[in-house]
């Protein structure tokens, strides 16, 4: 078992959409910011999005602003990351994490297996 599963990864077309989904499995993370990383083929893992716990704040990385919204249901213990206008250097695997206040993917202690996300060209 792993702490957070994400899901709702596909193959998309430039300009389509997509949401991922990430739930918690086995314990809450309804006290913890949770974010979405992802890595590109060749590429080390990046920052994507983050929330507070409570879900007020919200920040998200130059790259996606103003096209990725980063959301969270605490009720269903499960965030949420809303891809519009996708490119093809959006592709990779996109990873939800829960942890501190941070875009460092290495500051935070708990993570998703990933779920694949191609943007044909």
């Amino acid at each position: 078992q792993v702490p957070l599963v994400e899901s709702g990864g596909g193959y998309v077309q430039t300009g389509g959409s997509l949401r991922l989904s990430c739930t918690a499995s086995g314990r809450s993370f309804s006290t913890f910011t949770k974010a979405w990383f992802r890595q590109g083929p060749g590429k080390e893992r990046e920052f994507v999005a983050r929330i507070t716990p409570n879900g007020n704040t919200a920040r998200v990385a130059d790259s996606v602003r103003g096209r990725f919204t980063i959301s969270r249901d605490n009720a269903k213990e499960t965030v949420y990351l809303g891809m519009n206008s996708l490119k093809p250097d959006d592709t990779a695997v996109y990873y939800c994490a829960a942890g501190p206040w941070s875009d460092v993917a290495q500051e935070y202690n708990y993570w998703g297996q990933g779920t694949q996300v191609t943007v044909s060209s």
